[in-house]
């Protein structure tokens, strides 16, 4: 049994969110098929509190985040576009936290969202929502995930942003004697094993592939979800029982 699983970035109510996916994943791990003593929703959960921007699948989301809050304990950690998610995790069932210090095979393993090392969209609120609608809009296009991913990784004011909170998160997971930090909010999948500190992130699920984390005895592991639904079956909204392709990324 796995010591947690962890995801970020869903942003329920956001038309990129990969929904239909989110419910199959999570009805695995409710069921078993994927076990884990905990779950961790490492930040941004919503895209927005705004209940009239969630679809069916969405709802279903928070369904089966409700039914796994029975069976298995369950951390919200706050990210930038939650808002106060207190009130809703305490309707889900599930502990609400600004980060979280989890003890797995001898290793402490710190886990916040990252927002609060992003300097940039707070020092430039406008900018960060022009690139925001832009990148949406390549996803919107391009199903394939392609193009966007393509002009995120050229980008190289999101290169340094996303080094800037990597290297901010491990000073601190430092400073607290963590062996390694777990953020999200980059919505870029990484695994830094190289110093003292190991850097990890759980990607998103607003692109294709999508990105979990696995903590087991002290090793963290970025895991891609590849879901073998056939579209004809995503189109109609319905969802049936389909292998899962898991591909490890990297272990630490």
């Amino acid at each position: 049994m796995l010591d947690a699983v962890v995801i970020s970035d869903i942003h329920l109510g956001s038309p990129n969110c990969q929904a239909k996916y989110l419910v199959h994943f999570l009805a695995e791990v409710r069921r078993g098929e994927l076990r884990a003593k905990q779950l961790i929703l490492n930040g941004d959960v919503f895209d927005s509190i705004d209940f009239r921007r969630l679809k069916k699948h969405h709802w279903k989301i928070l369904s089966e985040i409700r039914k796994l809050a029975d069976h298995m304990e369950i951390t919200w950690i706050n990210g930038n576009h939650d808002g106060s998610s207190e009130v809703i995790s305490h309707l889900l069932g599930v502990r609400c936290a600004d980060e979280i210090v989890v003890e797995s095979g001898n290793r402490r393993l710190l886990f916040l969202h990252g927002h609060r090392f992003d300097e940039f969209i707070s020092r430039y609120p406008f900018i960060t929502w022009v690139a925001d609608r832009i990148y949406n809009f390549l996803q919107r296009v391009d199903k394939s995930h392609s193009f966007a991913k393509f002009a995120k990784r050229r980008s190289k004011t999101f290169l340094r942003c996303a080094q800037k909170i990597e290297q901010d998160a491990v000073r601190y997971a430092a400073k607290l004697g963590c062996d390694a930090v777990c953020c999200g909010h980059t919505h870029l999948p990484v695994a830094n094993t190289s110093g003292a500190v190991h850097y990890f992130n759980s990607g998103c699920w607003t692109e294709k592939p999508c990105h979990y984390l696995t903590v087991q005895d002290g090793a963290v592991t970025v895991c891609s979800y590849t879901e073998e639904v056939p579209d004809e079956l995503l189109n109609a909204g319905e969802l049936v029982d389909h292998p899962v392709t898991v591909s490890l990324s990297s272990v630490a």
